[in-house]
């Protein structure tokens, strides 16, 4: 690891929002740091300090003060900011540094023309919208849920429940029914706000039925809003209010309910790939502080910027990505098809838009690399000066070919964190350099440590990844978990006091980091843990290869047990003897012979979810003779079909000692 593929510039504290920051700490705090180490070993020590410096530093809009920063550190149950109230939407609307005419929503997509909202614009909205749900009877407290992509009406809509206290959930329209069913049926919405359908590329998509059929099992519902977002002139039959209607002209003013800290926002999920999502719910002041921090301290991000995240509003990062105004950036929102008409699709939309700051996934980065794409040959990057990754670990090669493909003078920053706390709380930070294969550091506040199996602290060790403080955005709990006893046993069963993530991650001596997938889809084989990004790095390096799974069925006796691979390959290539010997010499050689798969497998397709996580337990499961149903829930994936293969081979692995391919 560790080709320094970027370094800080040598006025990076005059420049940067962290600089300024460091610059208020000696001014009103009189505190100095040498360099981001000692910031961050203060920021997870003084807990109290640091937070309430990030609370001022960045004038948090409160209706009552808070009467202390935490009342305990422990976990579960430490609380923050007590006594204070105040109102997540207040504080994104403040837009610092923008004024009434400057663009803050840049809404680009396959299914209507572009859109551009003004700081006044969205205000107006967002007014409209919440007066719009007053009179559908929503207060605080009352659940509004979106099934509709990433567009300005479903902005509008988090903002407009979250001013009156009300508590928002959405969901991708790509969701299945039963996926949306299994999540909302949970916390029992009063209000279904949904698109007729989208376009996905060329390809209209008509999401009528579902809705019909996602308002059918949601007996809570006292209305639902229709937005004609595939068909504008159509509609959706009696008992649904058109969108307009919802934002019809009003002269009710733009008010704030004024709510306690740890009020609900808003409940995301985890990805439900077994049993029922887990309905995790954030506060308006944890994800607000915590959103400030990462937003303006790590990615840099201020009046000036253009910030685009490619996500879908099924997974936390749209939750992340459209906090920008509140530190004053410009969001780029997407919605569609990102490999339409071709991979370059979104670095063209980048060039369009101005964007300064491109996020997306590490599986994306790795396709565009693996078509050969040279993104800045065929689109004018020269205002991007950041690039974030996310989703899946990004290996070494991948940060390689976004240097000298995208662009030598920006920084890329891979960040790792999840839906749990609703941001990263490992990535990079404008003081430090880049390191090719690393996340660069430990967010500010974020107290992120490597377990060995005995529970001790480790560096430059593999181990569990723990953390050790508690942070604002941890979550308020679960939705119907009153006695907390789902939420205990998600996070702290295995250390009790300290937060387990269930990521392998190894920290080294600088601080920077790496992650190697999950530690529930861990490789052991003859004592050496591996995690599965470092096997998939190497068999996707291969031409041959597009995508690939693997799984470690372990041996109840305490052999080796079995390593299967299962590859798909590129159009018409089949596996034969000759690519499975190509495949070994190279995972030998890159790893150990220890990872030299037993098997290897030609399937169609690799199961993923929507948000393009490989499956490796479900699978796993599958092959350990688990019903497909009972392995995963299909309407969170997006190609459940992918999964009858592994289903039959697992009955031929049942039926005999030697299987035929999948």
């Amino acid at each position: 690891m560790g080709d320094v593929l970027w370094t800080p510039p040598a006025d990076v504290r005059e420049r940067s929002r962290i600089g300024d920051f460091l610059r208020w700490l000696a001014a009103h705090r009189g505190l100095e740091f040498a360099d981001y180490d000692a910031l961050w070993r203060w920021s997870v020590t003084d807990l109290a300090a640091f937070w309430q410096s990030v609370w001022d530093y960045f004038e948090v809009v409160a209706h009552t003060p808070p009467t202390a920063t935490l009342t305990d550190r422990s976990m579960p149950g430490t609380r923050w900011f007590p006594g204070a109230t105040l109102n997540y939407a207040e504080n994104v609307l403040r837009m610092p540094g923008r004024g009434d005419d400057d663009p803050v929503v840049i809404a680009h997509g396959q299914t209507r023309a572009p859109q551009t909202l003004t700081a006044a614009q969205l205000r107006e909205q967002v007014r409209r919208v919440a007066a719009g749900l007053r009179r559908l009877g929503v207060g605080e407290g009352d659940r509004v849920a979106a099934y509709a992509p990433n567009i300005p009406e479903t902005f509008v809509l988090l903002l407009a429940t979250s001013s009156l206290g009300a508590i928002f959930s959405s969901c991708a329209p790509e969701f299945g029914t039963r996926s949306v069913t299994d999540r909302w049926q949970q916390i029992e919405p009063k209000v279904l706000v949904a698109v007729d359908g989208y376009r996905y590329g060329e390809k209209p998509v008509d999401r009528r039925g579902e809705v019909a059929s996602i308002r059918a099992a949601l007996p809570s519902l006292a209305h639902t809003v229709g937005i004609g977002y595939l068909d504008p002139a159509g509609g959706f039959g009696d008992g649904v209010l058109p969108w307009a209607e919802l934002a019809a002209e009003t002269d009710e003013p733009l008010t704030f309910t004024p709510v306690p800290f740890d009020h609900p926002l808003y409940v995301l999920y985890s990805s439900g790939t077994t049993g029922l999502p887990k309905p995790i719910v954030h506060g308006h002041g944890g994800i607000l502080l915590e959103h400030l921090k990462m937003l303006a301290l790590h990615h840099d991000l201020g009046p000036a910027d253009r910030f685009f995240w490619f996500t879908t509003t099924g997974w936390m990062m749209w939750n992340f990505l459209v906090s920008g105004p509140a530190v004053g950036a410009t969001i780029v929102l997407f919605d569609g098809n990102p490999g339409h008409p071709d991979l370059g699709a979104l670095w063209r939309l980048a060039a369009e838009t101005g964007t300064t700051y491109f996020g997306t996934s590490a599986p994306f980065l790795l396709a565009c690399r693996k078509a050969n794409l040279k993104p800045a040959a065929i689109a004018d990057l020269s205002a991007l000066r950041g690039v974030g990754s996310t989703g899946a670990p990004l290996p070494a090669e991948g940060f390689t070919w976004v240097y000298e493909n995208v662009g030598d003078r920006l920084q890329l920053q891979s960040l790792s964190g999840g839906t749990d706390v609703c941001t990263g709380f490992v990535g990079g930070v404008p003081l430090l350099p880049v390191h090719a294969g690393e996340i660069t550091c430990r967010a500010l506040g974020a107290k992120v440590e490597a377990r060995s199996a005995d529970g001790t602290p480790v560096i430059g060790e593999l181990g569990e990844l723990v953390i050790t403080e508690p942070m604002p955005s941890m979550p308020v709990g679960f939705w119907n978990d009153p006695e907390g006893s789902r939420y205990r046993e998600a996070y702290f069963e295995v250390y009790p006091g300290v937060w387990r993530h269930g990521d392998w991650i190894t920290v080294n001596e600088r601080g920077g980091c790496v992650i190697t997938g999950r530690s529930d889809a861990t490789l052991n084989r003859g004592g050496v843990r591996l995690g599965t990004a470092e096997f998939y790095s190497v068999v996707e390096g291969l031409d041959e290869v597009v995508d690939s799974v693997v799984v470690h069925l372990e041996d109840d006796e305490g052999g080796a047990g079995e390593l299967l691979l299962f590859v798909v390959l590129a159009e018409g290539l089949e596996l034969d003897d000759e690519l499975r010997r190509k495949i070994c010499r190279e995972l030998r050689t890159a790893l150990s012979p220890r990872h030299v798969p037993d098997e290897i497998h030609q399937v169609r397709a690799v199961p993923r979810t929507l948000s393009a996580k490989k499956l490796e337990v479900p699978v796993k499961k599958i092959l350990t003779g688990t019903p497909v149903d009972s392995a995963a829930a299909k309407g969170a994936l997006a190609n459940p079909e992918s999964l009858t293969a592994f289903a039959a081979f697992a009955q031929r692995r049942a039926d005999s000692d030697h299987p035929t391919p999948a």
